[in-house]
């Protein structure tokens, strides 16, 4: 076919059946913008493969097919944005609910109790002295590091050194209690 010939023809079928293929989209789409959208995305999907179209095709109902499957993509796209989003929002409400659980839970005198202290304690005691001895001087006697450096004849790294190796020591020890103790004794 001549360029003329596929313009008239084009031009014929938009005109034709835009408006019935418009409200067809709609009626599934239920939004008249996005049935608008898809019908000129229809046309052009028509328009760059009419070259592959038999001459014997029924071409409303081959751009309707197009329409039809256009519209099936974009409901499938709403309906898996709408999953995620309730997904999204169903992780926010257990996560805000599980926060709430385990304030309510929260017991302060628990996070000060005998058990922590032991924990504390013996972790401490399998620490070389000279790591428990400065990690007490900065969490017990609050001396800021220069100050420990100094008394303990060294530099502020090696202070910096013994307090992240008593800290890890801790961590690791306090795991199931991390939560309520890194408030109270691992800020830096």
């Amino acid at each position: 076919m001549n360029a003329p010939t596929d313009i008239a023809r084009f031009n014929d079928l938009y005109n034709r059946y835009r408006t019935g293929f418009v409200r067809f989209a709609e009626s599934y789409v239920r939004d008249r913008e996005a049935a608008e959208n898809l019908i000129s995305d229809a046309f052009v999907y028509y328009w760059e493969h009419r070259a592959d179209i038999a001459s014997d095709e029924n071409l409303p109902a081959y751009i309707l097919t197009v329409v039809k499957h256009k519209c099936l993509n974009h409901l499938r796209r709403e309906k898996l944005s709408a999953d995620i989003t309730g997904r999204l929002r169903a992780f926010a409400e257990w996560d805000q609910a599980t926060r709430i659980a385990s304030l309510e839970a929260c017991d302060p005198q628990y996070l000060f109790s005998q058990e922590i202290r032991e924990i504390i304690e013996r972790t401490l005691a399998s620490l070389p002295e000279q790591t428990r001895r400065i990690f007490r001087m900065s969490r017990e006697e609050h001396l800021p590091q220069r100050e420990i450096a100094a008394l303990s004849g060294m530099t502020v790294k090696g202070v910096e050194f013994h307090m992240h190796k008593a800290l890890l020591a801790l961590r690791e020890a306090l795991k199931d209690y991390y939560v309520l103790a890194a408030l109270f004794f691992f800020e830096q």
